[in-house]
C-alpha cells in the first residue's frame, strides 16, 4: 500500500493570514515529498474559509517547483463548475508544468453552499450526471478533433491546447460512494477514491465491497486502483492523542455545519459552534474519532492500516485537515513518515 497526503488551506477563525496558511500548506507538502510519499492531493472549494482551495491547478503548478518526485493530484475538481474544454486545457498545461506528475480527480461536489452560489438550482443528482458527461468529453479533447453534443455541453470539433505529457492522458480518479459511481469509474477506465469520513472499519470494508462488485461487473476492463482517504494522527502519548481526537471532533462538527448550510456565515467563516452545539452531535464525538479512525501511537496506526491493506486498498491518503495548529499537523506527519510508513516498505 502506498501513502499520500491530502491537504488544503483551512481555518476555523481569522487568527492567521492567508499568506501564512499557504506557506504552511506548502511546507506540509514539502515534508511529504521529502519523506517518500507517493502523492499530494488537494481539492476545489469556493467561498469557504473552512476549505480554501479555489483552483487546485494553481497550487499544484507551484508545488511542482517546490517538490521533486511526488505526484500532484486534484483530489477533486468539481465537475459541474467546469466546461470540458477549459478543464482539458488547464489540466494539460498543469501536466506540462509538473513534468508529467499530474493526477486528475473529479467529483460531483458535496456542499449546497457552493451549488447555490456557482450554479443555483443544481442538486447532487444533476451534478453527478454532469460528472458522467464530463469524463468522456475531456478524454476526447485530449485525443483531439472531438465534437460533443451532450445534455449539458455542446461544441464543434475541438482539440485540447495544449495536450498533456502523459499519454493517452493523466490518470483519472473518481470520487465514489454509491455502487453506480464505482461502476462508472471502472467502466470508464478511472481509478477510484473513497472516504468513509468519521465512520469505522465496517464502512471501509463496505466501500471496498462496492469497488470489487464493480470490477466483477466489468471483467473486460483492467482493474483500476483504489485509494482510501481518511483522517489520521500519530501521537506521542495518551494526552497528545486525547487532544487530537478532540480537535478532530470539532473539525467534523464544522464539517456538518457547512454541509447542513443553515448557520450564519460572515467573511467566509461560519458562526462559531458552542460547547452545546458540539455536545449535541454525538456521532462525531471524540470517542468516535478514537474508535473509528487511524489515530493513536505508531503501532496502533500501523495495525489499523494493515487491515486496510489486507482489504486490497492500493493507497492510503492521510487527510491532514483537522483544525489543528500547523505545528501539530507537522509533528504527526513527520511521525507518520518516520514510524508508520516503514512498516509497509516493499
Amino acid at each position: 500500500m502506498k501513502f499520500s497526503l491530502f491537504v488544503h488551506m483551512e481555518r476555523l477563525d481569522a487568527s492567521e493570514s492567508h499568506a501564512q496558511l499557504y506557506e504552511e500548506f506548502c511546507r506540509l507538502c514539502e515534508i511529504a515529498d521529502q519523506g517518500g510519499m507517493t502523492a499530494i492531493w488537494t481539492g476545489e472549494h469556493h467561498g469557504m474559509e473552512f476549505t480554501i482551495a479555489p483552483n487546485p491547478f494553481i497550487n499544484l503548478a507551484d508545488l511542482a517547483r517546490r517538490t521533486k518526485t511526488v505526484r500532484l493530484g486534484t483530489s477533486t475538481v468539481i465537475a459541474p463548475f467546469w466546461h470540458p474544454i477549459k478543464l482539458a486545457g488547464e489540466a494539460a498545461m498543469t501536466d506540462i508544468i509538473t513534468g508529467g506528475r499530474l493526477d486528475v480527480g473529479i467529483a460531483r461536489g458535496a456542499y449546497t453552499f457552493e451549488y447555490e452560489r456557482l450554479m443555483p438550482g443544481l442538486d447532487a443528482w444533476q451534478a453527478g450526471q454532469r460528472m458522467r458527461e464530463l469524463v468522456p468529453a475531456i478524454k476526447g479533447l485530449w485525443a483531439g478533433d472531438y465534437a460533443h453534443d451532450g445534455e449539458f455541453w455542446q461544441f464543434p470539433s475541438t482539440t485540447s491546447a495544449p495536450k498533456p505529457i502523459q499519454q493517452p492522458h493523466p490518470p483519472l480518479w473518481i470520487a465514489a460512494r454509491d455502487p453506480n459511481s464505482h461502476e462508472f469509474a471502472v467502466a470508464n477506465g478511472c481509478n477510484v477514491k473513497v472516504t468513509p469520513l468519521w465512520n469505522g472499519d465496517d464502512e471501509v470494508a463496505g466501500l471496498m465491497g462496492k469497488f470489487n462488485a464493480a470490477c466483477a461487473k466489468y471483467p473486460e476492463e483492467p482493474r483500476p486502483k483504489i485509494m482510501l482517504l481518511t483522517h489520521g494522527y500519530v501521537g506521542t502519548d495518551a494526552d497528545d492523542i486525547a487532544q487530537a481526537v478532540r480537535e478532530m471532533s470539532v473539525y467534523y462538527n464544522y464539517f456538518f455545519a457547512w454541509f447542513k448550510n443553515q448557520r450564519p456565515i460572515r467573511q467566509g467563516l461560519i458562526e462559531t459552534l458552542t460547547e452545546a452545539d458540539l455536545a449535541a452531535n454525538p456521532q462525531v464525538s471524540p470517542e468516535v474519532m478514537r474508535r473509528n479512525l487511524p489515530v493513536g501511537t505508531a503501532d496502533e496506526v500501523i495495525e489499523r492500516l494493515k487491515r486496510y491493506e489486507a482489504l486490497g486498498y492500493d493507497e492510503f491518503s492521510l487527510w491532514i485537515d483537522t483544525g489543528m495548529s500547523f505545528e501539530r499537523k507537522r509533528a504527526s506527519l513527520e511521525r507518520f513518515i518516520a514510524d508508520v510508513m516503514p512498516a509497509f516498505a516493499e
